[in-house]
């Protein structure tokens, strides 16, 4: 797992845990219509918004993104300096050899074995971009969504159990446990939008960014490679998308 959304998960639930064990008993704290009304109703308003299939490749997507390390700039770098210097040494035609795992990566090798244009370089792998963020903003979508209905039927079920409440007035007794039911509901909604929703939609924006930095870094590398530029000039060009600190360091004469 990503080691960030590992700390951020463990050390999130430990607080709340704690503070609820250190407050009183913890048994105050379940309530099992309270779950059924926020979990369910978050769900069935999501399923009324969006297609099931969306929501399943939201949490694909979600999973895959939790589980696998962040892409790097830098050796996205690498490779198309590598690229650059097939190029040079053998010329466009042996770059559509090259293998990698990024079917964007092939695609662009390919049009440089082909020799295409730069405008047709350019378009090609700006639509990969927008269509790239096009397919992560719909399942980002689905959580933030899911964190706005979230609370939403959690101050539903807080009205209900005001009703149910209001309705044993003649019994004194049971009002303090009954309006603590009652703010179950509300507590059910804000753990899962600010705990889970939010900070999941908030990850996936994370990882489209990097994936838009690292097709850029491709696209940019294969029309300097295709306009012959020199290596040292296809590294300054590509080293600006990432910070100055981590570049990593190229001597001129470095082939």
């Amino acid at each position: 797992m990503d080691f960030a959304s590992l700390v951020g998960i463990i050390s999130g639930l430990a607080l709340i845990i704690s503070a609820i064990i250190m407050g009183g008993s913890s048994d105050v704290f379940v309530n099992i219509p309270g779950m059924m009304i926020v979990a369910g109703g978050t769900i069935a308003a999501t399923l009324l918004t969006v297609q099931f299939k969306d929501v399943l490749n939201a949490f694909k997507g979600a999973f895959i993104v939790f589980t696998q390390d962040k892409t790097n700039q830098q050796e996205m770098i690498d490779t198309m300096l590598e690229i650059s210097r097939i190029s040079h040494r053998h010329g466009l035609l042996k770059v559509g050899n090259v293998e990698s795992s990024s079917p964007v990566l092939k695609r662009a090798c390919m049009l440089l074995a082909e020799a295409a244009s730069e405008q047709v370089i350019r378009n090609t792998l700006q639509n990969e971009i927008d269509s790239l963020v096009a397919r992560h903003y719909a399942t980002q979508d689905v959580f933030r969504k899911m964190a706005a209905y979230a609370p939403a039927f959690g101050m539903l079920g807080t009205l209900i159990g005001l009703i149910q409440m209001l309705s044993e007035l003649d019994n004194p007794e049971a009002i303090g446990p009954a309006m603590a039911v009652a703010l179950l509901t509300t507590f059910y909604g804000s753990l899962l939008a600010t705990m889970v929703f939010l900070p999941i939609a908030g990850k996936l924006k994370s990882r489209t960014l990097s994936e838009v930095t690292n097709l850029e870094i491709i696209r940019e590398g294969c029309i300097s490679i295709l306009t012959n530029d020199h290596y040292m000039h296809v590294y300054e060009q590509l080293s600006s998308y990432i910070p100055a600190a981590k570049r990593k360091k190229i001597k001129a004469g470095q082939k």
